[in-house]
């Protein structure tokens, strides 16, 4: 895609699922990638199959509700790659799966600050660096509940519709400076979230799989290939904007 090659690209919650697809698909077309995650292990993993492919890759542990360690990743990008130009905004967590009565204030907390608060400090701390180079752009994880209600998650539902109004928000106050900021939503994909739910109640999984037209699930290369677009030249006039990646399930 073009714009992609030789530029650099952060990935938050580069450790597994859309996440690690994110960050491999992004080396794969020519970027210089910052993982960062919590997960070291998984990171480290992550940035192993990059550099086996023949891609280029450095490791930041980094919670995302840290300002300091967001601020840290961005700064490993600048001081190791020499700028930034594409962040993906991406990690996240489920939450609770409870009725809203039942929630506890901090299964809220924490998947609010996770979710929002994560995209919010990332933006903050990436956008500044990105007009020093000229520009960039920027996708946030939102998901399909950014856009829809599901029962017993109201920590994450809140969550997402809260990337979604920010991202909009940003790419208001930004685009005139060359920074966009789209978000992607993804439906239900095949990652370590989803299989923790495969889990707990097969029968969701196989409900959400029967309303969905592609008649699947989705996987995590295929949110990566989007974020990607997004992030590249070739969506050089899409700024704004929720992309939504469910397989048909939205539109029922």
């Amino acid at each position: 895609m073009r714009g992609i090659q030789d530029s650099v690209a952060i990935v938050t919650g580069a450790s597994s699922g859309i996440g690690r697809a994110a960050a491999k698909r992004f080396a794969e077309e020519g970027a210089s990638v910052v993982a960062a995650d919590v997960d070291v292990d998984g990171g480290n993993e992550t940035v192993e199959q990059i550099t086996e492919a023949g891609g280029e890759a450095v490791f930041v542990q980094a919670d995302v509700t840290n300002e300091g360690d967001i601020q840290a990743v961005v700064d490993t990008a600048v001081d190791t790659y020499g700028g930034l130009d594409i962040a993906y905004n991406n990690a996240g967590i489920e939450g609770p799966n409870e009725a809203t009565t039942d929630q506890t204030l901090e299964g809220w907390d924490r998947v609010v600050d996770i979710n929002l608060r994560g995209v919010f400090l990332g933006m903050r701390a990436e956008i500044p660096a990105m007009m020093e180079s000229g520009g960039g752009a920027i996708v946030n994880t939102a998901s399909i509940a950014g856009i829809l209600g599901f029962p017993n998650l109201a920590p994450y539902v809140a969550s997402k519709h809260g990337v979604v109004g920010l991202t909009k928000t940003a790419a208001v106050e930004f685009s005139a400076d060359g920074v966009r900021i789209n978000a992607v939503l993804p439906g239900v994909i095949e990652t370590p979230m989803v299989a923790r739910t495969k889990e707990e109640d097969p029968e969701q999984i196989e409900g959400t799989i029967a309303a969905t037209p592609i008649d699947r699930l989705g996987q995590p290369e295929e949110i990566a290939a989007a974020a990607v677009w997004l992030a590249s030249e070739d969506a050089s006039f899409v700024t704004g904007e929720s992309l939504v990646v469910d397989g048909g399930f939205s539109v029922q």
